[in-house]
């Protein structure tokens, strides 16, 4: 029985290990992303500039947002992980659809 329960640790440990490793190369392509959009910003003409800075601010502070909740989940507790796992999905979610509505409007 205890070993069992061995088991399924280890098993959660190593699924959590691996979500945190995804959730990382996740957020490191965002930066790239947001990176090449402030570019795209910067070259856009003086008009535009303050629409898309304005649209940069949003995606910056909803990626602050979702790196906070990610390192919520990598101190996180078993008891606690499912729930900031959830928070960090929806964090994740918000930013994911304010970038591409930036990019659709650039």
């Amino acid at each position: 029985m205890a070993n069992q329960l061995d088991k399924n640790l280890e098993q959660n440990a190593e699924n959590q290990k691996l979500y945190k490793e995804k959730v990382k190369a996740q957020i490191d392509k965002i930066d790239a992303r947001i990176d090449e959009f402030r570019a795209k910003v910067d070259q856009a003409e003086a008009d535009g500039k303050l629409k898309y800075n304005n649209m940069l601010e949003e995606l910056t502070a909803k990626r602050d947002a979702a790196q906070e909740k990610f390192d919520e989940l990598q101190n996180a507790s078993e008891s606690a992980w499912d729930e900031l796992q959830k928070g960090f999905e929806s964090a994740w979610q918000e930013l994911d659809q304010s970038f591409q509505k930036a990019v659709n409007n650039f």
